[in-house]
């Protein structure tokens, strides 16, 4: 048996627009992580130590003690 092969394709008309839509979210985030590494790297050049409340370490070690669990 010998099997049947389509051999035209339809292709768009010159006049026929292709349309491509986004989410707002597909511009949006790549737009935010590239501002926030551009922030980090035009930041200042020394580190200093934090001096105040120490709740954000508080918190980050308890978020990675609740994810290894």
């Amino acid at each position: 048996m010998t099997a049947r092969t389509q051999t035209r394709t339809r292709r768009a008309a010159p006049d026929e627009a292709v349309e491509a839509r986004l989410p707002w979210w597909a511009v949006a985030l790549p737009a935010l992580a590239f501002a926030a590494l551009l922030l980090l790297i035009a930041g200042p050049g020394q580190a200093e130590a934090a001096t105040g409340d120490p709740a954000v370490g508080r918190l980050l070690g308890l978020m990675v003690g609740l994810l290894s669990r």
